[in-house]
């Protein structure tokens, strides 16, 4: 939309559009509530905001030096959230992220030597992936999901997914259709695999849903969506697009066509958009969402998600009755739709008025389709005449990992920002979170033109933040940013798999390992000793004020366990030529040189927020005080990571392993005992492993550890 805006036209209006107010009284908003948060209260009295008019969005940062204050402007609270971030990063060198939530000011706080502006063409900045709901935030209380929205707004994002709290929407919904309480929850999927029935693509599966995780999760909606607006955010809420149980064509008497199963999964029927009940149910659950959340401008649908079967239905006519019902809702609305294989249906598209669909084109980085030639999901007409948002996908099942695509991230937007008039905004659509915090830092910068950061590479801006680093880049850090800017962040275009090269460590054993997971690959595609360099040139340098930096000891340890992953790799293929060749010693001693490297790595690990399975599954039971839901929510969370479903699931459809995590507990407790039994089968003939029944008891202990019975 907006290509063909100069920078210097950019800049004019920046500087045209902002308007001081010094005669205006100073009230405290929820943007000095995000300063106080992120700062622990030493921005009081020191950081002021005030508002201005812009036609863009648009910040100033403005320093007092007699009175030692800085003073913030913004056409909206996240205009100035990203203003508070560009001064925390650029001037104050304090990098917030996941890993370092808040970080209190110095007593001195550091001034700019002159004003610092930013703006942005890009009216939306997009965030969240239906499936970061399920591998990320299943089991998030409110504080923490205060502490993603406050990360929200700093990043400059202003179109979030809140998915949160839907359970409550469809009992409703299935209650006034004539289902009992007890069937309307029998269609409910269970934490954490709510994405995958939101998406149409199963119904019930880590169920039933007990009433107290209902409310907990329809309390949780409503404080998530009012942080939200009080930022000025414009949430994405799930909209409505024919799904139904499966028995609907039996308990309601209505046409539905069966899609057929995902992954051996019964999918929810569809309703045929030409029918009367459709509008009817479509009302009944906006009626509902809007009572319980309010209205809105966004709703996402993704009908026929990953090879729903489409047959008999009417596209052209399915498109217009998904938007038809959004627009009965609210005049306003607007249908998100992610880009993502085949979908969206061109001719579902094609026949909705102009405008009135956001696309997200959920790969960018890497598999582009908005009219990119050079992509393997090229469309070549994009999105016809809607607006669409280039997103980074980056990671798959929340799987742990070094991994990116820097010089296709930032050229891909670049020439979309040139060449492609309905270019509307930028997003992160990862399906897990809290990984390679460099890629993210990156990616919302992209819109941004900041006066402080031109003519500084980006690698280098972001290095001297996450370390705090207030003269120039000791030369180690910066060869070992480098050498990982060269490997691990710069995935080849046509490199297999996706997300991160997957560990060797969490495959289960075989002397044909392609990848961790079925679609993954764990093949190395950059020399395998570059990583362990980077861990050493990082090592090198960590010198008093490192010792202590959060940043500095999280990336320690992400670098180093990436160099054990991949010297296992190199191991894993010494060991299988050994014993192909006959050379069973020396496949031996190799086996017990990579089991004790496993061991290591989750040594390493220990203590490290972000890499434990431990927190993952307290957060899990601690997310519910209903007994039966509390040991649910446990064996589901451990479930995910490991079979992902049932039997069928995990060995036949190939769902095993597809959200491993290569984190401390998981790693000693099942992957070393997974690869110890295959070497002890191998090399004493002890009995042949069964994977699957050691994932299951190793699921069956995590419940009693949690959630015991008694």
């Amino acid at each position: 939309m907006k290509a063909g805006v100069t920078l210097r036209t950019i800049i004019s209006i920046a500087i045209a559009v902002i308007h001081t107010f010094s005669c205006r009284a100073y009230t405290p908003s929820a943007i000095d509530s995000l300063a106080l948060r992120v700062t622990e209260g030493t921005s009081n009295g020191r950081i002021f905001f005030y508002g201005m008019e812009a036609e863009y969005d648009s910040f100033r940062i403005v320093p007092d030096y007699d009175k030692q204050t800085i003073t913030i402007y913004g056409n909206s609270p996240v205009s100035q959230a990203v203003g508070l971030n560009t001064y925390l990063k650029d001037v104050a060198k304090i990098h917030i992220c996941w890993n370092n939530p808040s970080q209190a000011l110095p007593e001195d706080i550091p001034l700019p030597t002159d004003n610092i502006t930013g703006i942005t063409t890009m009216p939306l900045r997009y965030y969240l992936n239906y499936c970061t709901f399920s591998y990320s935030t299943a089991f998030w209380d409110k504080q923490r999901w205060m502490q993603e929205i406050d990360w929200m707004a700093l990043h400059g994002i202003n179109m979030p997914l809140a998915v949160t709290g839907t359970e409550k929407v469809w009992l409703n919904v299935l209650e006034r259709l004539g289902y009992d309480s007890c069937e309307a929850k029998a269609f409910i999927a269970g934490p954490p695999y709510s994405a995958w029935w939101l998406m149409n693509n199963l119904e019930g599966w880590g169920g039933p849903v007990s009433d107290e995780w209902v409310e907990r999760q329809y309390d949780l909606q409503r404080a998530i969506l009012s942080r939200m607006k009080s930022f000025g955010m414009h949430p994405v809420l799930p909209g409505y697009s024919g799904m139904l149980p499966h028995d609907a064509a039996t308990k309601l008497g209505v046409d539905v066509s069966d899609p057929g199963l995902w992954c051996g999964f019964t999918r929810p029927a569809f309703i045929s958009p030409d029918s009367h009940a459709f509008s009817r149910i479509a009302d009944i659950y906006y009626d509902e969402l809007t009572k319980l959340y309010g209205q809105y401008d966004f709703y996402s649908a993704d009908p026929f998600h990953e090879g729903g079967n489409t047959s008999g239905v009417d596209m052209v006519m399915a498109g217009q009755a998904i938007l038809n019902a959004m627009r009965r809702a609210n005049s306003n609305a607007k249908w998100v739709i992610q880009a993502w294989q085949e979908n969206p249906n061109p001719q579902m598209i094609d026949s909705l008025p102009d405008h009135s669909a956001i696309i997200l084109d959920l790969y960018a980085e890497t598999h582009p389709q908005w009219g990119d030639s050079d992509s393997a999901w090229y469309r070549k007409d994009g999105f016809g005449k809607h607006d669409w948002i280039y997103c980074m996908l980056l990671n798959f099942g929340g799987n742990v990992g070094l991994h990116g695509r820097i010089d296709k991230l930032t050229k891909g937007f670049r020439r979309a920002e040139k060449t492609s008039p309905h270019l509307y905004g930028i997003g992160a659509t990862a399906e897990g979170i809290d990984n390679n915090p460099v890629m993210y830092e990156l990616l919302f910068d992209l819109p941004w033109d900041i006066s402080s950061r031109r003519g500084i590479p980006p690698l280098q801006r972001y290095i001297t933040t996450r370390y705090a680093l207030q003269d120039s880049i000791p030369t180690d850090i910066l060869k070992a940013w480098r050498l990982l800017e060269s490997t691990v962040y710069n995935a080849p275009a046509e490199y297999p798999g996706q997300g991160t090269v997957e560990s060797i460590i969490c495959a289960r054993p075989s002397w044909d390992i392609k990848g961790a997971s079925t679609w993954g690959n764990a093949n190395l595609f950059y020399p395998s000793d570059s990583t362990s360099l980077a861990s050493n040139l990082l090592s090198q340098e960590s010198g008093t004020h490192l010792k202590t930096s959060t940043n500095y000891i999280y990336d320690l340890a992400d670098i180093k366990r990436q160099a054990l992953s991949d010297k296992v790799y190199d191991l894993y293929k010494s060991i299988r030529e050994s014993f192909f060749k006959g050379d069973i010693r020396h496949a031996k001693s190799q086996s017990d040189s990579m089991l004790q490297i496993i061991s290591e790595v989750d040594s390493l690990l220990y203590g490290i927020p972000g890499f434990s399975t431990e927190e993952w599954l307290r957060q899990a039971a601690l997310a519910s005080n209903d007994k039966e839901q509390k040991r649910r929510n446990v064996r589901n969370a451990a479930r995910l990571i490991t079979v992902w479903g049932d039997s069928a699931a995990a060995n036949t459809h190939g769902l095993k392993d597809y959200s491993h995590r290569l984190w401390h507990g998981i790693t000693s407790e099942l992957y070393y005992r997974r690869w110890k039994s295959f070497f002890d089968h191998i090399f004493n003939d002890s009995p042949t492993p069964d994977f699957y029944d050691m994932e299951i008891q190793w699921i069956e202990k995590q419940v009693e550890r949690y959630a015991p019975e008694k």
